[in-house]
């Protein structure tokens, strides 16, 4: 029997003309002509400028690892989820053979609107800030050499892919499909846990079975998301696990958080002298070289050159709060916009210098709260055989119920203080921790 979508090619795969393009470890990416004129269009090729840890290598060197890898990646998760939800017939008779192409397409240009540093300033929320999925309409939007490329080659509108990015219409094809792009399982997370895990000489990331997951995703119930078969539930804890790990060791390493709360408050520092059209048109280098030219003299000068000059200097951890340690004090942070947060950031550098003795510049110390959105998400249900019915995954499984009940997010993700190591030394050896709590609390609490 044929499969129902053999006749897109880059899932036959067959014809003189069918390449492949290697990315690590060993893929082997079906590259044909309509796929290479995407690759080489300038808009696309810009990735290659963009790392997809941005800051993660300070810590872990091998993270460089750029957009256009990952983007290549994600591409090739979406001809394997096709090739295996082509045999389920609910999805077949929702998903048309252009709505497949279309998902491609969207899975290929999945972060064509990513800027250098996305996710660090998009998490600060400044209400001037684009998401960067609208921000793609910027370069595959009507007049785009992509857009034209997407018409000529595809058959495909712009808008029709700028959908599945950021949702215009809700039909079930629409859902469907997004839901393959972002959702608990999606093509996105397959390749980037591996992928992010692989550069940083981890194996946090890697150690699910991801093909027995690929093939036992079904159409859920209500015809508008994945499931899983009960196959794929090993697999499905696994990666579960997989994202806590690559969370609590690599994304939220308190390292990585450091660099990342220095950049952060660097850029809003340095934000009423920049240009945020031309800013996120950049290479991640030339963002860089702005960012250092800008600060040059300036109190935000010791934390761009601690982040990309000759010498290291990242700032050391201070005091640390969570749902375990000082409730109040991490909910109170969490609670604060990144404004905010500078603002108690200034004080407690200046109450903390005066208790120590020690002469602190205001973004000597920074408070690093995570953002307030969630991002990981465990709704997914699996078929079961016995029942004859779908239930969701955490009342199936311990594991995914035992994170879910006790709030992924909100253990991964700590509240931490960073001070230069000057400040953080004279805090440790003149004040108790109990001391600087005392402190902390009746700033955040002021």
């Amino acid at each position: 029997m044929q499969h129902p979508y053999s006749d897109i090619p880059e899932l036959a795969q067959t014809g003189a003309s069918i390449g492949v393009l290697r990315i690590p470890v060993e893929q082997d990416v079906p590259f044909t002509p309509r796929v290479r004129a995407i690759v080489d269009a300038p808009e696309f090729q810009r990735l290659r400028q963009i790392t997809q840890l941005a800051l993660a290598s300070r810590v872990y060197p091998g993270a460089t690892h750029t957009r256009f890898e990952h983007a290549l990646g994600v591409y090739h998760n979406a001809l394997r989820y096709l090739w295996q939800l082509g045999r389920d017939s609910r999805f077949v008779s929702t998903v048309s053979v252009h709505d497949a192409e279309v998902l491609i397409v969207a899975a290929l240009l999945h972060d064509i609107g990513h800027w250098p540093f996305c996710h660090p300033i998009e998490d600060m929320a400044l209400p001037q800030m684009p998401p960067h999925e609208s921000f793609a309409r910027e370069f595959i939007g009507p007049g785009t050499e992509l857009g034209g490329i997407l018409q000529s080659e595809w058959g495909i509108a712009p808008e029709e892919v700028l959908d599945v990015l950021v949702a215009k219409t809700s039909t079930p094809s629409s859902r469907l499909r997004r839901s393959i792009l972002s959702g608990p399982i999606d093509i996105d997370k397959m390749d980037y846990l591996a992928r992010d895990s692989q550069h940083c000489g981890v194996p946090y990331g890697r150690h699910f079975d991801r093909h027995r997951l690929m093939n036992s995703l079904i159409v859920n119930a209500a015809g508008d998301g994945l499931a899983i078969t009960s196959k794929g539930r090993t697999a499905a804890e696994m990666m579960v696990f997989a994202r806590y790990v690559m969370f609590t060791e690599v994304y939220w390493h308190h390292a990585v958080r450091s660099a990342t709360t220095m950049f952060a408050r660097a850029f809003l520092e340095l934000l009423p002298q920049l240009d945020l059209n031309e800013l996120f048109r950049m290479s991640e280098s030339d963002l860089i070289r702005r960012l250092r030219d800008v600060a040059a003299g300036g109190v935000a000068e010791r934390l761009t050159e601690g982040l990309f000059g000759l010498r290291r200097g990242l700032y050391k951890r201070v005091a640390e709060y969570s749902i375990f340690h000082e409730e109040r004090l991490y909910r109170q942070f969490r609670q604060m916009t990144c404004q905010q947060l500078a603002v108690c950031s200034e004080q407690l550098a200046e109450r903390l210098g005066a208790a120590t003795g020690v002469s602190a510049g205001r973004l000597d110390l920074l408070v690093d709260a995570p953002p307030q959105h969630r991002e990981v998400e465990f709704r997914v249900d699996i078929f079961l055989p016995s029942e004859q019915r779908f239930r969701p995954l955490r009342e199936v499984s311990p594991i995914v119920d035992s994170m879910a009940r006790t709030q992924f997010d909100d253990c991964v993700k700590k509240v931490r203080l960073f001070a230069t190591a000057e400040l953080r030394d004279a805090i440790r050896s003149r004040l108790s921790p109990q001391q600087t709590d005392e402190i902390v609390a009746s700033v955040a609490g002021g």
